[in-house]
């Protein structure tokens, strides 16, 4: 029995740590490839006049489309946000998705709002739109009203805003999420830069609000969050943004573009169906059946992300809360990667095929699975004496510094390209928490996708969920 458990062990040791060395290798391949990225970025938007797609005529027109479901707290300031976008031809479509507090009450109060005759042609099939509105003040002709019965999902409020958008591409947000004023601006510039490939999405950078100072809907401070949780989501988000989704970038590979913020070509989301309803990662799988459109008709395509950060979004300040999103977001992946496994190692699916499908599988689907089932059974193997510590303990610690080193990189890199944070005591708040991130943050990541895949085995019964919004510090206010 023993030497079973020494063979085991062995296995274990091997396993584990072969993965752990290609899973840091790839880590570090997609800084360096970040790095060279956003500095690639950061030389050429220098010669990007943004200026003109303010003015110009051949600038293409985009709707900015983003569903509310009982926002009450914060919609007006949100919409607000949405109305100071600086672009030449935009529209915004706010899809009140069947909300049961007084969001509509005060869209109509605030904005002037009577209901019109409109052309809705339902391309993609949603839950029934009960009224469209319109505001009777001339200062906010682009704001476009839908007042819907609840579709149970943000894809189904989606959908309908696509199936009301005038243009030709749409920007999907959250209403919960303020804008920077050159959010379309930045978004289509990659768009109207490429010449050899047809962009099929864009994104941005994210990050948490709940510790900023807005006025009238436009940001005038930005903090890192004061409360625990959402520091680390806000490293968190960094990290993904900065080191993942640009040198995902680099290499045209991006696995997806955020729910909170994304620019996307209509007529191919449009023949792909939409956001799909029944899924709890609805922005990845539409942008896994975008590129699969595209490879299956020969469009040569690419996504795009830029460095700059365009979004802040209220994070979940509560466990319970962020518990509940991270458990759908991990069900969301399940989903995808079983709904699509046939793109899986498939030549003819090029680089989504062979590269983001299969990281995605390994590192993100299986990672949680590998770390949880890991510690399960070092535990076991420590109780029945079979580890080697001093070989377990410079192996961890080399794990430990590798993590902070990485997410302390992203932090300083990105602040001294951007310098969003007006207070180094904030960069210090932040660089505090890779150090307990590794024993506090990731482990519950670990958790909650681990009961996300089991909902996903069991078919259990879960919604999407309500984010109880805490609203945003105002000017006045301090």
């Amino acid at each position: 029995m023993q030497q079973i458990w020494e063979i085991a062990g062995n296995v274990f040791e091997t396993t584990v740590f072969t993965y752990g060395m290609v899973l840091l290798v790839s880590y570090a391949l997609l800084a360096i490839c970040s790095l060279v990225a956003v500095r690639r970025w950061v030389m050429t938007d220098k010669y990007q006049n943004g200026e003109v797609l303010l003015t110009s005529p051949l600038a293409p027109g985009i709707s900015v489309i983003a569903p509310a479901y009982n926002e009450g707290l914060t919609i007006i300031y949100n919409i607000r946000s949405l109305l100071t976008l600086k672009y030449a031809r935009y529209e915004i479509i706010v899809v009140n998705d069947g909300s049961t507090d007084d969001s509509m009450e005060q869209l109509i109060k605030e904005f002037s709002l009577v209901a019109v005759d409109f052309a809705y042609n339902a391309k993609i099939q949603t839950r029934p739109v009960k009224k469209i509105y319109k505001s009777t003040d001339p200062a906010y002709a682009k704001l476009m009203i839908i007042d819907k019965v609840n579709g149970k999902s943000k894809a189904d409020a989606v959908n309908a805003g696509i199936n009301a958008a005038a243009y030709d591409y749409f920007v999907c947000t959250d209403v919960d999420c303020i804008l920077h004023e050159n959010t379309i601006i930045e978004l289509v510039k990659p768009v109207m830069k490429e010449k050899n490939k047809r962009v099929i999405a864009t994104g941005a950078t994210l990050r948490a609000a709940n510790s900023n100072t807005f006025d009238q809907g436009v940001m005038v401070n930005v903090k890192a969050p004061r409360q625990v949780l959402p520091r680390f989501q806000e490293v968190e988000y960094i990290r993904a943004f900065v080191l993942g989704k640009m040198g995902w970038t680099l290499l045209n590979c991006v696995p997806n573009v955020s729910g909170g913020l994304g620019l996307f070509d209509k007529e191919i989301a449009i023949r792909c169906g939409g956001y799909d309803h029944s899924s709890f990662g609805e922005d990845m799988e539409l942008m896994t059946r975008m590129c699969r459109y595209a490879i299956d008709n020969k469009i040569d395509y690419a996504i795009r992300y830029i460095p700059k950060t365009l979004c802040w979004t209220e994070v979940p300040s509560t466990l319970r809360i962020f518990g509940r999103q991270r458990t759908r977001w991990a069900r969301g992946l399940a989903q995808l990667m079983y709904a699509h496994i046939g793109m899986f190692m498939r030549p003819r699916y090029g680089r989504f095929g062979l590269v983001v499908f299969p990281y995605n599988f390994f590192f993100e689907l299986l990672a949680p699975i590998i770390e949880g089932g890991g510690i399960l059974f070092f535990v076991v193997m420590g109780i029945l004496g079979f580890i080697n510590w001093p070989t377990a303990i410079v192996l961890l610690v080399f794990v430990y510094t590798y993590a902070i080193m990485i997410t302390t990189l992203a932090i300083l890199y990105d602040q001294i390209t951007f310098r969003y944070y007006n207070s180094w005591k904030d960069i210090l708040l932040l660089c505090m928490m890779p150090f307990f991130e590794f024993f506090i943050y990731h482990p519950l990541i670990v958790f909650f996708s681990l009961r996300g895949y089991y909902f996903f085995l069991t078919g259990k019964k879960s919604g999407w969920g309500v984010m109880q919004r805490r609203g945003f510090q105002t000017a006045s206010k301090i």
